[in-house]
């Protein structure tokens, strides 16, 4: 009984992981199904949403009110970095506005490191610190709210990409630029769009898993990676495969650590991305199509 308790335990631990890497993951699909490019600021604005959260507690009182001012802002600093280095670029390929995010992401570790500072943060859930005993396994409320939250974000999101005529642009916009640009995309403003709401989703990300684990400005670049391997494991572009990528990541991680060895949590990521490389590029559910006729 024993046994199947903690394998229960180790069951919910790793979805509610699995669904943060998840909303990682959904972020950098976002800004490929616009760009074609890969966005690895992605886990800097995940840190951001968690340390300017805890900031924001003392001032406002509120866990999910600082949270969600939080979420706003960082969506802002999207917007921003998108205006400030993706907009002045001449022929932005996928593979040079990439290559610029990298260096967003050092950038942005840097003001994080020098603006909020070094020591870890943390701050209680959106519920307290209760709990959930299910058939003895205490499931923390702020697990379940992370995982409606990107059940709610992956259908906003498909919603979005599928049924908009903004959401439609966007992935126009990916697919060839000139031609979106001739039939009067404005390809400026659908690259500023990504970036806003993958920064966005971020800072959500951020936000809700930091009263879990504290949020230290170091953290971006392993956040970043997970989610950048969720994101390969369920397809890039692949919305949905990005939760399924997220989810099967994650509990990789809680498996691997309770039976092997916890000293393997982060190499498990590395090893995955490696398999996927090799073995199958498109991932599990394949690479979405980025314009549908």
């Amino acid at each position: 009984m024993e046994n199947g308790s903690a394998f229960l335990q180790i069951l919910v631990a790793g979805i509610g992981t699995g669904a943060i890497y998840a909303l990682i993951a959904l972020g950098f699909n976002v800004v490929f199904k616009s760009t074609g490019a890969m966005n690895f600021a992605q886990g800097e604005w995940v840190v951001m949403g968690g340390m300017i959260s805890a900031l924001l507690l003392g001032a406002f009182g509120s866990v999910a009110l600082a949270c969600l001012v939080a979420v706003v802002l960082v969506g802002a600093v999207g917007l921003l970095s998108e205006r400030a280095v993706i907009a002045p670029l001449r022929r932005p390929t996928p593979l040079l506005i990439t290559l610029i995010t990298i260096g967003l992401a050092i950038c942005s570790r840097s003001l994080v490191m020098l603006i909020l500072g070094k020591t870890p943060v943390g701050y209680p859930g959106f519920s307290g610190g209760a709990t959930l005993s299910v058939a003895g396994v205490a499931i923390p409320f702020q697990t379940l709210w992370i995982i409606a939250i990107t059940l709610i974000f992956l259908v906003i999101m498909h919603l979005f990409f599928e049924r908009t005529m903004l959401g439609k642009a966007l992935r126009a916009a990916a697919a060839d630029r000139e031609a979106a640009s001739i039939v009067g995309v404005n390809v400026g403003s659908t690259v500023l769009l990504s970036f806003g709401i993958a920064a966005l989703v971020g800072g959500l990300a951020g936000a809700i898993i930091t009263p879990l684990t504290l949020a230290s400005y170091d953290q971006g670049a392993m956040f970043g990676f997970k989610g950048f391997s969720a994101a390969m494991l369920g397809g890039v572009g692949s919305l949905q495969g990005a939760v399924v990528g997220g989810i099967v990541l994650g509990l990789l991680e809680a498996f691997g650590s309770y039976y092997i060895s916890s000293h393997f949590k982060d190499a498990i990521a590395f090893a995955i991305l490696l398999a996927i490389l090799f073995a199958r590029p498109s991932g599990l559910l394949g690479r979405a199509e980025i314009v549908k006729v």
